[in-house]
């Protein structure tokens, strides 16, 4: 009985966590709007299906098979949506790089001074 009671505070305590990181991460993907962003907010979402996942199986509703399966789904969700936002974001900032070194040529006035 205490065990239950304890799994429950802790499934709560992190239910609780998850939904804040989840706001949090909502609120800078709604502040930059770019895909790296999205992403974060995503798979930090995975975090709050996990402990949905736990609970379901405290209360007998999700089965211990479907629970260790969802949860290692859950685990390569995330992994695969950091990723991503890793490759977005790096992919994005050479692309950028890129165009500033096109931008910054001969006869374009480089160099932050130009023709001063």
């Amino acid at each position: 009985m205490a065990s239950d009671l304890a799994l429950a505070l802790v499934l709560s305590v992190a239910g609780l966590a998850s939904a804040g990181l989840v706001g949090l991460a909502l609120v800078a993907l709604l502040r930059r709007r770019s895909w790296s962003y999205l992403l974060v907010a995503l798979a930090l979402l995975t975090l709050l299906a996990r402990t949905a996942v736990a609970v379901g199986s405290m209360t007998g509703t999700v089965g211990t098979t479907t629970h260790h399966t969802l949860e290692h789904l859950l685990d390569v969700a995330m992994a695969g949506l950091v990723i991503a936002a890793v490759v977005t974001a790096r992919s994005v900032r050479r692309s950028v790089a890129s165009r500033e070194r096109a931008d910054v040529g001969p006869g374009t006035g480089g160099g932050g001074r130009g023709g001063d």
